[in-house]
This record gives structure tokens, sequence and C-alpha cells, in this order.
């Protein structure tokens, strides 16, 4: 296999070059300008195309266009780890003639990586919004439940919401404190929280619930491929997944529902998934998602060393800035999210900052990032106001360097700095 970077001014002449050296069969894998560095003619930033060919193997479905080809094994190149992905997804994105829409093979990876039963327990859903409008509870803290939770208050339901702990963590005391076994319909936790990291005790607000007779849905978007998610420890009646937290495809995630357990569907029609989910699946994106899975619990015991070594490194060096606290025991937080507070400095003012530097950071999770309220569990964690107002959060993969922590480091130091030198309030 072949795969070229190319350099150009533009897209045009980018690609002109791409066919002409590589064919018109090249795939091209990714582009980006690179806005600091060389400048091209009449000074414009360079565009770069990187295109891959392997005119030895061709596509499953009996084509004579060639396409790369990566090894399935578990790799620390990032490049590689997603040309695999959108290799084997890109096979099966044109329906085949004479083929089902859908088989138990497109998706095995994704019940064998969290222990699921059989393929029949699991939904491929387009989206994880769409899983979580069909599971809403008693207890959750992630922003994008609350409009769900707010429409089904104005239907007449009660909803209890439970705040964390101290450590903002949902003890099975906590639970069972709201609790009301004769009105309660379904308990909804998170697994791993989306702001802090922190890891809810699932498998005893789980037992508990399982104790109650009472429904226990887990959202697992944080926990899938940073933490081991196995259902037969676990007695969750329902479980949700997102694709593009374990580096598949936005826009696709999974519902686990437990054997004998009913879910009324949210989109009616066809009997596709089991009539549990109508319409016609999305299985280039299905195998993208399997893969992915896959790929990630393979590198678990990476996450757990390697990468909570490098978020140590990380969270480390923060520690040392005055003024700075980090959210939530290291030892009960996914091994990737760090969720720091810089006293005097607003947190969107830190992020534009961090983005001249080139560090991608966010003001808590993406899923509340262009609100200017607090998150509800950092609120919780936090009786400061000011401190609840600058937390950003930093989340590392299995694909980040030691070079680049580094580089956050300096950067981190250097714009806090900066900002507490003209804040008013520090």
């Amino acid at each position: 296999m072949q795969v070229k970077v190319f350099e150009s001014t533009d897209m045009a002449s980018g690609l002109k070059k791409v066919k002409d050296e590589l064919g018109p069969d090249a795939l091209i894998l990714s582009t980006r300008t690179i806005k600091n560095g060389k400048l091209g003619l009449l000074g414009r930033p360079i565009l770069e195309i990187t295109a891959a060919i392997d005119r030895s193997a061709p596509l499953k479905n009996g084509s004579d266009k060639s396409r790369p080809v990566i090894s399935p094994a578990f790799t620390l190149d990032p490049s590689a780890g997603f040309n695999h992905i959108v290799d084997d997804s890109l096979d099966h994105l044109l329906h085949q003639s004479g083929s089902a829409s859908e088989s138990t093979s497109d998706h095995s990876s994704c019940f064998d990586s969290i222990s699921a039963g059989t393929s029949s327990d699991l939904t491929i859903r387009n989206e994880v919004n769409e899983l979580k409008n069909l599971v809403k509870g008693l207890a959750g803290d992630i922003s994008l439940l609350q409009s769900g939770l707010d429409w089904l208050e104005e239907q007449g339901v009660e909803i209890i919401r439970l705040a964390p702990d101290a450590d903002g963590l949902v003890t099975r005391e906590i639970l069972a404190a709201g609790f009301d076994a004769d009105k309660t319909a379904l308990v909804s936790i998170m697994w791993a929280n989306n702001e802090t990291g922190l890891i809810n005790p699932v498998k005893n607000l789980a037992e508990f619930c399982q104790e109650q007779g009472v429904l226990f849905h887990t959202d697992a978007v944080q926990a899938v491929g940073k933490i081991p998610v196995d259902l037969q420890k676990v007695p969750a009646d329902y479980l949700t997944f997102s694709a593009h937290k374990f580096h598949g495809p936005k826009g696709i995630g999974g519902l686990y529902v437990r054997a004998g357990r009913q879910l009324t569907p949210l989109l009616h029609g066809g009997e596709q998934m089991g009539g549990h989910r109508a319409g016609t699946v999305n299985v280039a994106f299905m195998v993208g998602m399997g893969l992915a899975m896959e790929l990630a619990v393979e590198a678990l015991d990476y996450e757990s060393s390697r990468v909570r070594e490098l978020r140590d490194r990380l969270e480390d060096a923060i520690l040392a800035i005055p003024d700075t606290v980090v959210l939530g025991k290291r030892e009960h937080r996914t091994p990737n999210t760090i969720l720091a507070s810089f006293r005097g400095i607003e947190g969107e003012a830190f992020l534009w900052d961090l983005d001249r530097h080139g560090i991608a950071a966010s003001t808590g999770s993406a899923c509340s990032s262009e609100s200017l309220e607090a998150d509800a569990t950092l609120r919780a964690m936090v009786s400061d106001a000011d401190l609840a107002h600058t937390a950003v959060r930093f989340s590392l993969s299995r694909f980040t360097t030691t070079e680049e922590i580094d580089d956050a480091v300096k950067s981190v130091a250097a714009t806090v700095e900066r900002l507490r030198n003209i804040s008013s309030t520090y």
C-alpha cells in the first residue's frame, strides 16, 4: 500500500496531484489546512491531503477498484486504525444485490465487546440522542437528557433527580434514599460521567434495582472503550453507547436490551432490529462501529496503564499551578479524563488561548459546552461558584503521545499566566 501526503494551496490542484500520481481510484484519507508555519504562493496557507492506494487488494464486493489494506491488529497509529475502520465501512457502503440489509455479523463485535447475551439483545440506532430519549428515568445528570425529562414532567411523570456525593458519585445509599419501589419505573445512571470521568458503582446500583424489581438503565457512552464493560457481571436491563467515543463513526450508537425486557419503539414502521427500530440499517456505519469497538476493547490494558500514566503526567503539572483544582479522585475516574478549575480564569477565554496553541479542550463535555451554565454534577462537587464556571476538560486517547502532553503542559502554564495577569477577579 502506498500512502502519501500532498501539499497544495487549494483543493482542486491538490486532488489533481493525487490523481496524477496515485490514479483515479486513490482513497482520500484526510485533508487539513496548516494554519501555522509555512505559507504557499501569495501567502496562502498550505492544504495537506493524505491519500492511499493498494492495487494488489480488490474490494470485497468484487470490484476491480483498489483500496488500502490495514491490519486489524491493535495499533497505536491513529491513521492506521482509522483507515482500517474506513476500509471495512466502505466495503458495506452500497447495498449488494441479493443480500440482506443487515446481518448478525455486521455488529457481532459490539455485543461481544460488552458481553451481551446474543445479537438479538442489541439494537443499532442512528445516534445516541435517539437512544436516550427511549430510556429516561429516575437519576441522570447528563445535559442531553434534561429536555427529555422536562417534557416527561409536562406530561405528569414524576422525575427524581439525585445529586451525587462530595466525590461526585451516585452511591447505593443515595439511590436508596430517593427510591420509592411502589412508584419508580426506571432508574437511569451514567456509568462514567461525561464531565469528570468519574465512574459510578453501576454494578451495586443495578443489583439494588434488581432486588427492588425496578428496571435499570446505564448510559455507558463514556465507559465503553475506556474501562471494562461486562453485562454478564452488571445486571443492567438497558445500556446505551456511542461509536464516536471509541474512534468509530459519528452519528451511530447502540442500545442493549436484556432478553425478556420490553421497550416501545420510538420509530414505528419496518421490522428492522427485531422491531425495536424501524428504518433501513446504516450497515457501513454499523461495521465501522463494530470494528472500532473491537480495537478499543483490545486496547483496554493500554488505556489503563499508558494512557493513565500520561493523564497523570498532565494532571500533576496542572496541580502544580497555584489556585487550581482537579475534580474527582484519580482512582475513581476513567484513565483519560481531567476536569480542572483555574481560579480567576473564565473557561471560554481559556479555550480561546489553548486553541491558539493547538490544544483542543472543552468547558465540560461537548453536550453542554455551548451553555454558560455549570454542569449539575460540577455544582454538587464544588461549593465555590467561581470554580464551577472555570472548569476545563482535557481528554486523552490511546493515540496521545508524551510529546503532545509536554506541549500541553507548557501551553496550559503560559495560558494561565497570561489570563491571570489581565484578570479583574484574580
